[in-house]
């Protein structure tokens, strides 16, 4: 290949090399402050209490998830793709969008204690520790149907015609087929999500707090604003490492199976009948407990929409700014890494990769923590808070981006590399002519993942923002903590409808004319 060594490569080196800097400087500073603090009983308690959630939602999320699975892999219906491409909807929408949906409808004046109160019945608090985890099962119940449904497609038809056969009945049928599959996907996908809690800020933030419901990252957030000890916040990001790098360790032990996809097209053959009105109960019952906060949120927030206060305006003309610089970072970086990996060999081009993987390494809020403190002494944080968001969030969003643009620059590589050496089209001319143009539906991709992720962000904002600084989720959250719970429905409204109107542009644009 042509130019190994010409300003694409370097430009790819030049990208690891600045995310590389970024989170083992940030880390680098974590453990040097570290030194410093000292953890109480409530901080220790704050660890207990991360890793027990984080275990209980997995494990809610996964055996709620078994059935909705098992009837969308067997059941044919009109809709179904749309229900399944639904499913991976709550990836980009905004934590506390849902957390004020489940609000409205969990919360002690949400929808279902006025019906209980109207049968008679003593109002439910969502507070506290049960309300962190009916949170964390909306947001991942999702995710583990896609993962266990895409473990259901990898069956073999002929195995459930085999079955069939040999008069297999619904019991045989489990144990003989289904079970051996759900023992393979079930470990690894588990360990995914409670990976995922592992790190939950925003749900801990508005639902937890005190000290039986806080989290690792809630903790850190109190001991940066609320006791500014910098020390013990962070021995506290330190502790968030170490427990999401165990956990990512050992999700690379187990196979975990894809959720990008899954199962939009086909439908398990089977022969073994079942009940089709279970079935279809069991994915009503999951819609409904994944549509109705949205519904409740957007019935009480649209009326607000045109009156909200210009706070609300201005910080969403913030959180466009964030979500586009974040976007242009996160595809920047990683377009230039990935064309750099390929036309690079062997260990040089996995390690160029595993640099714009960082990202995964560390939470966003323990990425800030690093930066917190390093600019601290030179600069006052508000006034880059901005700036850090947006570029902790795109790090934070490399991974994905890279998940789809590395085997996209191959596959171009492999079809058209030679016909572009052969016409001498090197260096930036190769990238323009050659690469963009057919690059151009997974950077839309990756670019609308970014900027809806960052629209959503709470907890890097959280740590750097003064009260002029306030991107449209930090001024939701102080909404809901004056009570104007209707101001906030209209402001949730908006952030979702800027969130999802952020990847739809992106995304569509890139599959406009992608292949022309």
């Amino acid at each position: 290949m042509a130019d190994r060594a010409g300003p694409l490569t370097l430009a790819g080196l030049t990208a690891g090399a600045l995310v590389v800097a970024l989170v083992v400087g940030s880390l680098a500073a974590v453990a040097w402050r570290a030194g410093d603090g000292a953890l109480g009983p409530g901080d220790w308690g704050a660890v207990r209490f991360t890793l027990w959630q984080a275990a209980l939602s997995a494990g809610l999320s996964i055996i709620l998830a078994v059935p909705v699975a098992r009837a969308l892999a067997r059941r044919r219906f009109p809709g179904r793709a749309a229900v399944v491409t639904l499913l991976g909807a709550p990836f980009i929408l905004p934590v506390i969008v849902a957390i004020l949906g489940l609000l409205m409808v969990f919360g002690r004046a949400g929808w279902i204690n006025d019906a209980g109160g109207a049968l008679g019945l003593p109002p439910v608090s969502i507070y506290g520790a049960h309300g962190v985890i009916l949170a964390h099962v909306f947001f991942n119940l999702p995710l583990a149907v896609r993962l266990i449904l895409q473990g259901w497609q990898e069956v073999p038809a002929e195995s459930f015609r085999l079955a069939a056969n040999l008069g297999f009945g619904a019991r045989d049928m489990f144990r003989v087929i289904e079970w051996p599959m759900l023992r393979a996907v079930l470990p690894g996908a588990a360990l995914v999500i409670s990976l995922i809690c592992t790190s939950s800020f925003a749900v801990a933030l508005v639902l937890g707090g005190g000290p039986r419901a806080t989290t690792i990252e809630l903790a850190i957030y109190q001991a940066f604003r609320f006791d500014f000890d910098l020390g013990r916040a962070a021995l506290l990001a330190g502790l968030q490492l170490g427990v999401t790098v165990g956990a990512g360790l050992l999700a690379l032990r187990l196979s975990v199976p894809q959720a990008m996809g899954a199962g939009r097209g086909r439908v398990v053959a089977r022969w073994d009948g079942g009940r089709g009105w279970l079935d279809g109960a069991i994915i009503a019952a999951a819609i409904l407990f994944l549509a109705l906060p949205l519904l409740a949120l957007t019935v009480r927030g649209l009326p607000e929409l045109l009156s909200l206060p210009a706070s609300v305006w201005s910080a969403a003309g913030r959180s466009i700014w964030v979500a586009a610089l974040s976007a242009v970072l996160c595809l920047a970086l990683s377009l230039a890494i990935a064309v750099a990996a390929q036309r690079l060999a062997g260990r040089r081009a996995r390690g160029l990769e595993l640099a714009g993987m960082l990202g995964l390494a560390a939470s966003p809020l323990v990425l800030g923590t690093g930066l917190f403190i390093l600019i601290n002494p030179w600069i006052r944080p508000d006034r880059v808070a901005l700036v850090m968001t947006a570029l902790i969030n795109a790090v934070a969003a490399m991974p994905f981006a890279l998940r789809a643009l590395v085997p996209a620059v191959a596959r171009i590589e492999a079809d058209y590399g030679r016909l572009a050496d052969s016409l001498g089209l090197t260096g930036w001319a190769r990238l323009r002519r050659l690469l963009l143009p057919r690059l151009r539906r997974p950077l839309g991709f990756a670019g609308g993942l970014a900027a809806a992720l960052s629209m959503g962000d709470l907890g890097v904002i959280a740590l750097f923002a003064s009260a002029d600084t306030a991107t449209l989720p930090l001024q939701l959250y102080r909404l809901m903590g004056a009570y104007r719970m209707d101001a906030a429905a209209g402001a949730a409204l908006l952030l979702l409808a800027l969130s999802l109107a952020a990847f739809w542009l992106l995304d569509r644009g890139g599959r406009m004319d992608a292949d022309a």
